[in-house]
């Protein structure tokens, strides 16, 4: 568009100096010489625009683009539900925003197999990637195995002292690894159940045995509901290839079942509540992917919002602004009470004010 312009510009000026030829030659002489002028200034003015307009443009783009830095970051996800797949997204588009173009994501999914986060991790380390992302915390445990040099930062992991087996973590991993937990307050899960069923006797801990971080949650609810006269059963299933059965028992046996942030649980969530549902056994759950599929009710986190928060974490690690060995875990800034309409109805359970619906 500019450019034509310009060219309007010098084709009204020769049109002007032929017109006006024969008012005599000196006029015509003035005449074309202003119209050379006023060509000669579009262009210049054009030209300006143009240059303005590159530099503007030059000014928008991330400090790590005008160095000429790059930078590849490998994202092992454990596997897809909601919760993993919102931090992963919230991750990337933090880390861009804060870089742009210098960052490329090699991004893999593991099916939920954790001998192949082992080997998703050693393709990372063998293609010296700058930054491995583990979503969940057998990614994370792969990644600590594969590399003690690239920086790890996980994401989706409730405790790492449990996950990585350090003793009296003190919130700071140390050495190459560093994170984001998911971890929400426990008791006041527990309190929230309490107040939703404070009738019930019976409450089944229904987990999976292969997740470290699982065990501790169930743990300190456990503690915690018995403290308020609950009696609690652990109800363990090794895989989704058995947790049809296992659920089934705790339906029968239980008057409310608790499931922590499970990721076994979270991809298999339509299980559980063809399960559930119809026998009219209300489930609490420890995240809002896992209650939107099978629960009643939930104290949960934002998982975008954590993933954002790692992403913030990774630019810091990759432009040298912080030393990942001295950067303490970060925990989600606030926990919402919500609950699933659809099931509660269902079920005619009320729920208080102060929760909020989720989204069906």
């Amino acid at each position: 568009m500019k450019r034509s312009s310009k060219l309007l510009a010098l084709a009204l000026a020769g049109a002007m100096t032929l017109s006006l030829a024969a008012c005599g030659g000196g006029a015509a002489d003035e005449t074309t010489a202003a119209a050379t002028t006023a060509a000669e200034t579009t262009a210049a003015e054009t030209t300006a625009a143009e240059t303005a307009a590159a530099e503007t443009t030059a000014e928008e783009t991330t400090a790590a683009e005008a160095s000429g830095e790059t930078y590849v970051v490998g994202i092992c996800q454990l596997m897809q539900h909601d919760a993993l797949d919102a931090a992963t997204q919230g991750f990337k588009d933090a880390l861009t925003d804060a870089l742009g173009d210098a960052v490329t994501f090699d991004e893999q999914n593991a099916q939920g197999d954790s001998n192949t986060c082992a080997t998703i991790i050693n393709s990372f380390v063998s293609n010296d990637v700058d930054l491995i992302m583990a979503n969940a915390t057998p990614a994370l445990q792969a990644a600590q195995a594969g590399t003690n040099e690239i920086p790890i930062l996980g994401t989706s992991v409730t405790e790492y002292g449990v996950a990585l087996g350090i003793e009296d973590f003190d919130g700071t991993v140390g050495g190459n690894i560093s994170g984001t937990s998911d971890l929400a307050p426990l008791d006041e899960q527990a309190a929230m159940l309490h107040d939703l069923f404070p009738d019930a006797k019976i409450v089944g801990l229904l987990y999976c045995s292969a997740e470290a971080n699982s065990q501790y949650q169930v743990d300190v609810v456990k503690a915690a509901l018995e403290g308020m006269g609950y009696q609690c059963d652990f109800y363990a299933f090794t895989d989704s290839n058995d947790l049809s059965t296992i659920v089934t028992n705790a339906a029968n046996n239980c008057d409310v079942i608790y499931v922590p942030t499970d990721n076994t649980v979270a991809s298999n969530t339509a299980i559980v509540d063809n399960i559930c549902r119809p026998a009219g056994i209300p489930v609490i759950a420890g995240e809002e992917g896992i209650c939107a599929g099978c629960g009643v009710a939930t104290l949960s986190i934002s998982y975008y919002d954590l993933g954002v928060g790692t992403g913030r974490m990774a630019a810091k690690i990759l432009t040298g602004e912080a030393d990942i060995s001295e950067m303490p875990i970060e925990y989600a800034p606030q926990f919402t009470k919500k609950y699933n309409p659809t099931i509660c109805s269902e079920l005619g359970i009320e729920i208080p004010d102060d929760y909020v619906a989720i989204e069906q």
